[in-house]
């Protein structure tokens, strides 16, 4: 059996400033799994520098398959506890020396353009939004988008792209012609 010697992946993170008005979120965790077992080390690891050794991490089960009680994290244990009042799309880690850390985590399958929206929105100074409402916010942006991306579609494909286009002839702004059976 061959194991890898490849150190493992780093955290994909995204805190608010130090120095900040203090918000609703600390920042935001974009995991590559939904693992907590496999996960939880290089979070805790990232985050120690800034909030010390943390102790302990509560989230909602909903969001994980599996909760387990407890994760090995570079010397120490983490206790993990689970509550469903908790908003599903918010972890929260404990520590003894600096308090308490709570970041949006982003599903994993997210695609990359709305994990950073995510990532900065959740980082943003002061931002009163609670992670439900940021990721409904950003699968409302997602809809828009797919909805632009289909009309467009539907744009060139029902022709409208060969039809020429005509400036006014006192502002200069384009004008898109009408089809022929729209025409007074």
């Amino acid at each position: 059996m061959a194991t890898s010697l490849a150190p493992p992946l780093s955290a994909r993170l995204s805190l608010t400033p130090k120095t900040t008005l203090a918000g609703r979120l600390d920042g935001a965790w974009w995991p590559r799994s939904r693992d907590l077992t496999a996960e939880l080390p290089s979070l805790v690891d990232a985050l120690e520098e800034r909030y010390g050794r943390i102790t302990r991490v509560t989230v909602n089960p909903t969001r994980w398959p599996v909760v387990p009680h407890k994760v090995a994290v570079a010397g120490h244990t983490v206790h993990v506890g689970w509550f469903t009042e908790q908003d599903p799309d918010k972890m929260i880690l404990l520590s003894y020396t600096v308090g308490r850390c709570d970041l949006l985590v982003i599903p994993p399958e997210t695609e990359p353009a709305a994990a950073a929206r995510l990532m900065t929105a959740a980082a943003l100074p002061g931002s009163v939004l609670a992670a439900s409402v940021l990721m409904s916010d950003e699968a409302m942006i997602d809809r828009r988008m797919r909805d632009a991306r289909s009309g467009e579609d539907a744009w060139e494909t029902d022709g409208g792209a060969a039809l020429p286009l005509l400036r006014h002839p006192v502002i200069g702004a384009r004008m898109i012609p009408l089809p022929r059976n729209m025409r007074r």
